[in-house]
C-alpha cells in the first residue's frame, strides 16, 4: 500500500496581519493537498468568529494527515506570547512568528512535512523586538545551514530570480561579483531542473546598468564582471544570455524564449512581475534542501479581520509547493 505524501506546513505569519485570515479561508474548500497550519489555535478560533467562518479546527496528528473536507482545518498549535488584536502589531509576539518558521523548517528537514508555505511576516516589528531579521529567505537559509539561497518569484507567465535581495541600492554594484553570479546561476539552473522539471533551462540575465552599461559609458560591471562569467558558463553548456537591458527584457518576445529571468536587484525585476500577477504570484526560495514557497504580498494590517483579504496568492503558493514535491520525487 502506497504511503500518503507528507503534508505541507503552512505558517500563519504575523498574527496581527492577514495571515490567520488566509489560513482560515483554506478551510472553505475541499483540500486536494494535505495541509497543516502552524498557528496559535485560540488566535484562529477568535479570528474565525470575527470573520463569521464556521471552521472545525482539528489538532495535528502526524499519523492522520490525509486531505480534509470543506469546513475543516488541521492545526499544529504554537502558543502566542500575548493575545492578539487584529491590525495592531505587538513586538512581544515576534518570537512566536519565528517559532512558526523554525518548527516548519525542522519538520521539512526531518521528512515530517513535504514542504513549507509561508504567510507574510512583518520585518519591522521583529526588529523592534530586538531580533535581527531581514526576511524569510535569509532566516530559512540560516535554519537549513544553506550558505547561498536565491529568491525567485513566479507569476504572470514569468519567473524572476534575484542576484541580490533585501539590500540597499547603493550596496548592489559592489555585491555583483563573479563569484556571486556564478553561484546564483548554478542554483537557478539546478533547481529549475530538479524542482520544476525543466530539462534544459533557458535563463535571461538583466544588466545592472541602464542599457546594460551602453558599452561601458554607463558603467563597466557588464564588461568587467558579467560578460566574462556568462561566456564561461555558456562554454560549460549553460543556456544563459549576455547582459540585456532591463527596460526591454520583459517583453513577450523575450520572455517566450526563457524559463527564468535573473535580475540584479530587488526592484529591477519584481515590479514587472508583480504588475502582471499581484495577488496571485508566488515567492520561491531556491537552493535550500527543503521546498519553500510564499505569498507575494505583505501583512496588510488594515485588512486583518475585515473579511476583505484574498487568498489567491496563498493558494497559488500551495499549488506550486505541491508540484515541486512531485517534481523533486521524480528527479
Amino acid at each position: 500500500m502506497t504511503q500518503p505524501a507528507p503534508p505541507l506546513a503552512i505558517t500563519s505569519g504575523e498574527p496581527a496581519g492577514i495571515g490567520p485570515d488566509l489560513c482560515l479561508q483554506l478551510s472553505q474548500q475541499v483540500q486536494e493537498q494535505a495541509l497543516v497550519v502552524l498557528a496559535d489555535k485560540t488566535l484562529l478560533q477568535r479570528r474565525a468568529a470575527r470573520l463569521g467562518l464556521d471552521v472545525q479546527l482539528l489538532d495535528y496528528d502526524p499519523q492522520q494527515t490525509m486531505p480534509l473536507s470543506s469546513g475543516q482545518l488541521r492545526v499544529l498549535h504554537v502558543p502566542l506570547a500575548q493575545p492578539v488584536q487584529a491590525g495592531k502589531l505587538n513586538p512581544a509576539n515576534s518570537r512566536y512568528v519565528l517559532d512558526l518558521l523554525t518548527r516548519a523548517a525542522q519538520g521539512c528537514q526531518s521528512g515530517e512535512f513535504g514542504g513549507m508555505v509561508t504567510a507574510p511576516v512583518h520585518k519591522g516589528v521583529i526588529n523592534d523586538a530586538g531580533i535581527p531579521f531581514t526576511g524569510h529567505t535569509e532566516f530559512l537559509a540560516e535554519q537549513t545551514h544553506t550558505p547561498q539561497v536565491v529568491m525567485m518569484l513566479a507569476g504572470g507567465g514569468m519567473r524572476v530570480a534575484l542576484a541580490t535581495t533585501h539590500l540597499a541600492l547603493r550596496e548592489v554594484p559592489d555585491t555583483i561579483t563573479h563569484a556571486l553570479l556564478e553561484s546564483v546561476l548554478h542554483i537557478i539552473q539546478r533547481d529549475l531542473m530538479r524542482r520544476f522539471g525543466i530539462a534544459h533551462p533557458r535563463i535571461l540575465v538583466a544588466g545592472l546598468n541602464p542599457h546594460a552599461g551602453e558599452g561601458g559609458y554607463l558603467g563597466r560591471e557588464e564588461i568587467d564582471v558579467m560578460v566574462p562569467l556568462l561566456d564561461k558558463l555558456r562554454a560549460q553548456g549553460m543556456n544563459v544570455s549576455q547582459p540585456l537591458p532591463a527596460d526591454t527584457l520583459f517583453t513577450p518576445q523575450r520572455l517566450a524564449q526563457c524559463d527564468c529571468v535573473l535580475a540584479m536587484y530587488h526592484d529591477q525585476g519584481l515590479p514587472v512581475l508583480k504588475h502582471a500577477s499581484f495577488g496571485h504570484g508566488v515567492n520561491v526560495t531556491l537552493g535550500m534542501p527543503i521546498i519553500r514557497t510564499s505569498v507575494d504580498h505583505g501583512t496588510a494590517l488594515e485588512l486583518a479581520g475585515s473579511g476583505r483579504a484574498e487568498a489567491g496568492s496563498l493558494l497559488e503558493a500551495i499549488r506550486m509547493a505541491a508540484d515541486m514535491v512531485v517534481w523533486s520525487a521524480a528527479a
